[in-house]
């Protein structure tokens, strides 16, 4: 049983179709990658997974059971992580009170309860020597490290990471795959939204093709990257 299940999930804003009959698994252990042009509705996708907006129809099953309907406080609660494209941390709380809050939150136990967890997940993502700096005083890197640190401290069965390598250099970008593949070889499942193809080739096993809120393709990279009409949509010609 796949422990994320799409079944033709769709989602219109008026006449803007932004998930058009959306079908899709991923497995547990699984990396799967999703690319496409800007406004492909991968984003959407995501918010429709995590509950922040509401599918008009289809069905989502997560861990065997029906999320559909459910608010994205239970999504959290059963087990579903996420970053953001943009990291928006509690910037005048320390990287560790940062990593609190959102343990906290995403277990419903006290904070005495989540602190050794905590401390782990600041190794796991290189943040321990930043654990008392604050938020707001950190670089890109670290600013992003602390998103996969704070979904991550949720205690997620599937990680949805967000655009998490845009803007960084190549440097910092190889040094950011290697923290996130770390955490998918520890066992939790991965989809990954990414512009930056070889970051996502050094994780995924899969790559799903998302064009104007419909599934293009989906496979292994190297059979993705080579068919027709995903070259069509990135080249924007005729192949």
């Amino acid at each position: 049983m796949p422990i994320l299940s799409l079944q033709s999930v769709s989602k219109s804003f008026g006449a803007l179709k932004v998930a058009d009959a959306v079908s899709f698994d991923v497995s547990a252990g699984e990396a799967l990658g999703i690319i496409g042009p800007n406004g492909a509705g991968k984003s959407t996708l995501f918010n429709l997974i995590t509950g922040n907006i509401s599918a008009d129809a289809g069905a989502i099953h997560f861990a065997g059971a029906d999320v559909t309907r459910a608010p994205p406080m239970q999504r959290c609660l059963s087990g579903i992580g996420r970053t953001f494209q943009i990291p928006q941390p509690f910037e005048k709380l320390t990287v560790f009170e940062n990593l609190l809050v959102a343990a906290a939150f995403g277990s419903r136990k006290s904070e005495g309860e989540v602190t050794d967890r905590c401390a782990g997940i600041l190794l796991e993502t290189g943040l321990f020597d930043r654990a008392n700096q604050t938020a707001g005083s950190l670089g890109l890197l670290q600013r992003k490290r602390l998103e996969l640190a704070r979904a991550l401290a949720t205690d997620p069965k599937v990680l949805l990471l967000d655009e998490i390598a845009g803007g960084l250099t190549e440097a910092e970008c190889h040094a950011l795959v290697e923290t996130i593949r770390a955490v998918h070889q520890g066992g939790t499942s991965i989809v990954w939204i990414e512009h930056v193809l070889h970051a996502l080739n050094a994780v995924v096993g899969r790559l799903l093709v998302l064009n104007f809120g419909k599934v293009i393709g989906i496979g292994k990279p190297d059979e993705i990257m080579a068919s027709r009409a995903v070259r069509e949509i990135y080249l924007g010609i005729e192949v």
